[in-house]
């Protein structure tokens, strides 16, 4: 029997469907989130300025501009062969990947660090593992901290730069990349004019005084400032804090003695005179040594009071140009770690 063969169906155009009405049919979306793209991560070059007290980071793109920096706690290259802060050591370097993973990834990272002086010394290589684990790069290079300090100050082959901090230095890099130094032995040499070498001498000045002439300490507006941070003038306090603290901890006493040159008192203002000095003697070694330089000072020794700036002025020749000012060690880390890596 023949199939009766219908009317043949209107051919459909594509597009959308009109319900009864004249209204259209809208297709229906799928539910739940939409896909997402994935994020792109922007490639990083860090520079570090790391020491016993805090390190600070930097992290710049491809182009130089500054992506974002922070803080996390200190380490130095001498922390390697201490067991406590050695097992502490990669906590801080897991707060640094923390505190850097939202703004990028890492490709290459400069540190300047404490306790550093040789690149290529087994232990500077141990420590550019350890960061490489943890930020997950194979370019890590540190250095010493005044390396990497002198090139935020100036270029390789020019100038002085004499640094305090708790501890105190000259430094000048010269084109061929060679470090020269003086001071910068440590508290137990020297350190003059440091903010370790400032507690040091007005803790022994008060002590020879209580020695003389036992509980005179109150007419002393250095020994109120200093006890007062102590927590009182009881000599096992003071025994305590000198001897159990780190050497950060008794440089910070220096605040006290600024404290005390704010109000005047004769012997911090004259030992406060004294650190610059010291500090000026240091950049003018180095200047005899070298030749003439400008001279850079800097560190938050120079921020304690005028007076240190005007002993280290003194100490220096009258013809040498001085500028004090605070360094930004971290990012001229990064540029560092931008200029060798980015190709």
């Amino acid at each position: 029997m023949a199939r009766r063969v219908g009317r043949p169906r209107p051919v459909r155009l594509a597009g959308r469907r009109r319900r009864a009405g004249g209204q259209r049919h809208r297709p229906q979306r799928a539910r739940g989130p939409a896909p997402r793209l994935a994020a792109v991560s922007t490639p990083l070059f860090v520079g570090l300025d790391a020491g016993g007290t805090a390190t600070r980071w930097a992290a710049v793109d491809a182009g130089g501009a500054l992506v974002a920096e922070g803080q996390v706690d200190g380490f130095s290259g001498l922390h390697l062969s201490q067991p406590e802060p050695r097992q502490q050591l990669p906590h801080t370097l897991a707060a640094l990947a923390q505190q850097m993973r939202p703004h990028g990834h890492a490709v290459a990272v400069v540190g300047g660090v404490t306790g550093i002086s040789d690149p290529a010394a087994a232990l500077t290589q141990e420590l550019n593992g350890l960061i490489a684990q943890a930020l997950g790069t194979p370019r890590v290079a540190c250095h010493s901290d005044m390396h990497v300090a002198f090139h935020a100050a100036f270029q390789p082959g020019e100038g002085v730069l004499v640094y305090a901090g708790t501890g105190s230095i000259a430094t000048h890099l010269d084109a061929a990349g060679t470090l020269h130094r003086a001071g910068g032995r440590g508290f137990a040499l020297g350190d003059e004019g440091g903010g370790y070498w400032i507690a040091k001498e007005a803790l022994a000045a008060i002590w020879r005084r209580e020695d003389e002439a036992p509980g005179s300490w109150p007419h002393s507006g250095l020994a109120r400032a200093v006890f007062n941070a102590l927590g009182g003038p009881d000599w096992a306090l003071t025994r305590q804090f000198v001897y159990a603290s780190d050497r950060g901890a008794v440089g910070r006493l220096a605040l006290a003695v600024a404290e005390a040159a704010e109000r005047h008192d004769p012997e911090a203002c004259a030992l406060l005179h004294r650190a610059g000095q010291e500090l000026g003697r240091l950049g003018a070694v180095l200047r005899r040594r070298l030749g003439p330089q400008p001279v850079v000072a800097a560190g938050r020794v120079l921020l304690l009071h005028p007076l240190v700036t005007e002993g280290l002025r003194a100490a220096l020749p009258a013809d040498c140009p001085l500028q004090t000012r605070q360094l930004a060690s971290h990012h001229a880390a990064a540029r560092l770690a931008l200029n060798a890596f980015a190709a």
